[in-house]
C-alpha cells in the first residue's frame, strides 16, 4: 500500500474500532458511557495529528450519538472530555502521559455532568452513582490506550510519536555505542539532527522524525569508524588506496548501517533515513580522485562510486540529505562570513538538485527555498565571530 492509502485505512481501523466498542456495550443500560471515544483522537493524533484525530472523534460521535438515550447530553459530555484529554498530549512524550489524560478526562467527565444535573433540575437530587461509575470505568478503559498503540504499531507498521521520542533518546544502547566508538559521527549527527530539525518546523515536516532518523542516519560507520574523516586523528587509513577501494569502503555505511538497524529491529520508517540519506548520489571525493588519476582519454566507471540508494522519498529524508552535505560541508570552510556559507549552501542544494536527488519526493519549490534561508541562519549562528579574550598585561 502507499503512504496515503496507509493513513486512510489507519484511520477507518480507529473508526470501525470505536463503532464495535458502541455495538459490544450498547446492551447495557446507558452501556455507551462505557466506551472510550477519547482514544480514537488520541490514537490518530500519537500517528498522525490533532486536526485529524479531531475530526475521527467528531464523526464518531455523530454515529455513536444516533443509538444514545439523551444524545445532546452525550454529545455535550464526550466531545468535552474527549477535547480535555487530547489537549493533555499535544506534546506526547512519554507513555506515562495516558495516565494523567485518562484523569483530565474523568474530571471533565464529571464536571460536565454536574453541569448537565443543574441545567436540567436545577440541583443534585437526580444524581447517579452508578453514572459516575460508568464514566470512571471509561476513563479507566482510556487509560488502557498505550496497548491499542502498540498493538496498531505491529499490525500496521506505524511508528508513534512516543516511540520516536524513545528512540531519540541518546541512553539508547546503539546510540551510546555511536558515541563511544565514533565520537566524531556521533557530534555530526547530533549537528544534522538539529539542522535538519529546524528545517522540518520551518515547513511544516514532521519535526520529531526528522530528529530521531538524523541520529540513526550514519550508525553504519561503527564498522570502521577511523575510515570517516570525522574520526580520524593524524593520518587517514584512505590515503594510498585505490579511489574505488576507499569509496566503496566508504560507500559501504549503508548496508552496514541497515544490518545494524535491523539487528536493534528499529522501525522501518528510521531504516528508510539510513538507506536514503545518501540516495543514488556519488562519493565524489573519491570520483574526483579517480578522474584526476586517469590517463588522458580513459573513461572512468561511476558504478563504484555511486551510492545503492534509493533517492529520498519523503520529505523528511530529503531533509536529512540536505542537512547531512550541508554540514559535513561547513567543517571544512575556512571563512565563515555570511556570503561563504550562503555560497556553500547554494552550491550544495543546487548540485543535488541538478543529479536529480530530489525527483522522488515531494517536497515543493518553495520548501526547497524555505531550507535553504534556515540553513544559512542556523549555520551563521553556529560559526558566529567570538569575542577575543584580552591578555593580562601586569603581573
Amino acid at each position: 500500500l502507499g503512504k496515503k492509502a496507509e493513513d486512510i485505512l489507519m484511520a477507518g481501523a480507529a473508526l470501525v474500532g470505536g463503532l464495535f466498542a458502541i455495538l459490544l456495550f450498547e446492551r447495557f443500560t446507558y452501556g455507551i458511557y462505557l466506551v472510550p471515544f477519547a482514544a480514537v483522537p488520541i490514537v490518530i493524533m500519537v500517528f498522525f495529528d490533532a486536526r485529524t484525530g479531531v475530526m475521527g472523534l467528531v464523526t464518531t460521535l455523530l454515529i455513536a450519538a444516533m443509538v444514545a438515550t439523551f444524545q445532546y447530553q452525550f454529545l455535550f459530555m464526550e466531545i468535552l472530555a474527549s477535547l480535555a484529554a487530547t489537549y493533555c498530549l499535544h506534546q506526547l512524550s512519554k507513555r506515562s502521559q495516558l495516565l494523567l489524560s485518562a484523569l483530565m478526562a474523568f474530571v471533565v467527565y464529571a464536571a460536565s455532568y454536574a453541569a448537565i444535573l443543574l441545567v436540567e433540575g436545577g440541583n443534585f437530587e437526580a444524581f447517579s452513582p452508578r453514572t459516575l461509575g460508568m464514566l470512571g470505568i471509561n476513563s479507566l478503559l482510556l487509560s488502557l490506550s498505550y496497548f491499542l498503540i502498540l498493538l496498531i504499531e505491529k499490525i500496521f507498521g506505524f511508528t508513534s510519536s512516543v516511540t520516536l521520542v524513545e528512540l531519540s533518546d541518546i541512553n539508547n544502547p546503539l546510540l551510546r555505542r555511536l558515541a563511544e566508538e565514533a565520537p566524531g559521527t556521533f557530534q555530526h549527527s547530533m549537528q544534522v539532527s538539529t539542522l535538519a530539525a529546524e528545517a522540518a518546523r520551518s515547513i511544516g515536516a514532521n519535526v520529531q522524525l526528522v530528529r530521531t532518523g538524523a541520529l540513526y542516519h550514519d550508525i553504519g560507520k561503527l564498522d570502521s569508524p577511523v575510515f570517516f574523516t570525522e574520526n580520524q586523528h593524524g593520518a587517514n587509513p584512505n590515503d594510498g588506496l585505490p579511489p574505488q577501494v576507499a569509496a566503496r569502503k566508504i560507500i559501504g555505511h549503508v548496508s552496514a548501517g541497515l544490518q545494524l538497524a535491523s539487528k536493534a529491529k528499529l522501525p522501518a520508517v528510521i531504516r528508510s533515513f539510513i538507506s536514503e540519506h545518501h540516495g543514488r548520489g556519488r562519493a565524489r571525493y573519491f570520483y574526483t580522485q579517480a578522474l584526476n588519476e586517469a590517463a588522458e582519454g580513459t573513461a572512468v566507471d561511476p558504478a563504484p562510486f555511486t551510492y545503492p540508494g534509493p533517492n529520498p522519498r519523503s520529505v523528511e529524508t530529503t531533509l536529512l540529505m540536505m542537512a547531512d552535505a550541508v554540514e559535513a560541508a561547513s567543517r571544512s570552510m575556512h571563512d565563515y562570513s555570511e556570503q561563504s556559507i550562503s555560497s556553500l549552501v547554494d552550491r550544495i542544494i543546487d548540485g543535488q538538485e541538478a543529479d536529480g536527488l530530489y525527483d522522488d519526493s515531494d517536497i515543493t519549490f518553495r520548501d526547497v527555498q524555505l531550507v535553504r534561508d534556515t540553513f544559512k541562519r542556523r549555520l551563521a549562528s553556529i560559526y558566529h565571530s567570538r569575542v577575543t579574550y584580552p591578555e593580562l598585561k601586569k603581573s
